[in-house]
């Protein structure tokens, strides 16, 4: 196949890169678990991702709806691990079993994921377009524990799901896997 001739103008071809909106979407992503949202900018982004600047305003009206649309896919992404890991469970016994997995394995499966929550934490507790997006993964996370626990205790399990796991990844000391076993027991313990 010949190689493309270069427009009359001088200029490159455009190359085709129909994933190039998604690439950016998770680019954007690495980019805040390295420099934070309030070091993330269009700039940093498309030198990550290696593409024009301008694709940056092509496929997002700014850096607010390419934020929503990157946290929305972090959030996404966790609670399907979250459901799929709920769903195997088939009884209440697994289904604790599914909970402990979550909290050592699964909820900051990558390094980068603990500092993108918490960016998306912080973001939410000023904006209601990414509060949004917290209590869309949350409901999801609480309708997966539910189809093995009641509401309330759904609920407590969401937020103990939360609190350790944030608790084991900032901890200096390596904690004792039985403490969440434990912990997740209590909780669901019939009363």
């Amino acid at each position: 196949m010949p190689a493309a001739k270069p427009a009359a103008s001088g200029r490159r071809p455009r190359r085709s890169d129909p994933d190039r909106r998604d690439r950016i979407i998770d680019t954007c992503l690495r980019v805040i678990a390295e420099a934070g949202v309030a070091g993330t900018s269009h700039r940093k982004i498309a030198e990550a991702a290696d593409i024009p600047l301008g694709s940056m305003t092509y496929h997002f009206s700014g850096m607010d709806e390419l934020l929503r649309e990157a946290f929305t896919r972090f959030a996404d992404q966790v609670a399907d691990r979250f459901e799929r890991r709920m769903a195997e469970a088939v009884d209440v016994e697994s289904a604790r079993e599914a909970v402990v997995a979550i909290i050592l394995e699964d909820v900051f499966g990558e390094s980068d994921d603990l500092v993108v929550t918490h960016e998306l934490y912080t973001l939410a507790s000023r904006d209601a377009a990414f509060r949004d997006i917290t209590t869309n993964w949350m409901r999801r996370s609480r309708v997966a524990l539910e189809r093995h626990f009641d509401p309330e205790t759904a609920r407590m399990l969401d937020a103990l799901i939360e609190g350790l796991t944030i608790h084991r990844a900032l901890d200096v000391e390596d904690r004792d896997p039985a403490e969440v076993v434990r912990a997740v027991a209590r909780i669901t313990a019939q009363g």
